[in-house]
């Protein structure tokens, strides 16, 4: 898991797009699990949906657009800038266990909106490094 010193190193190195919010480092712990569970692309792409509220859905709480550029600036896999990353079209509904360690997952209402038609992979116990 990324640590609270990671999350403040990036805080600051992070160019974000908007002015910053973050409600909790768990929220950067969120976005992150979602884009590490993705299939990785050579270039960029646009998902052409709300990236932030899908993984916010999956996660079960509230995710800034600045808390999910800060765990893609963290992640040493991932690339480009909001909302246009180096994931496959292709979404991996990611397995819930990735959420076992972050306390703040699931304390809002917002897995409710969870859809799997959003997803085209579900991600098996197995894929997980």
């Amino acid at each position: 898991m990324i640590t609270k010193e990671q999350i403040e190193k990036a805080k600051v190195r992070c160019r974000l797009s908007l002015p910053p919010h973050h409600e909790h480092d768990d929220c950067i712990r969120i976005a992150y699990e979602w884009l590490d569970a993705q299939k990785k692309t050579k270039q960029p792409r646009n998902i052409h949906r709300a990236l932030k509220h899908i993984i916010e859905n999956w996660g079960g709480r509230y995710v800034s657009q600045t808390d999910v550029e800060v765990a893609a600036y963290l992640h040493p896999d991932i690339s480009g800038k909001y909302p246009y990353y180096n994931i496959s079209l292709r979404l991996t509904d990611p397995m819930i266990e990735r959420l076992d360690d972050i306390g703040e997952a699931f304390t809002q209402n917002q897995r409710r909106y969870h859809q799997a038609k959003d997803y085209r992979i579900i991600e098996e116990y197995y894929a997980i490094k």
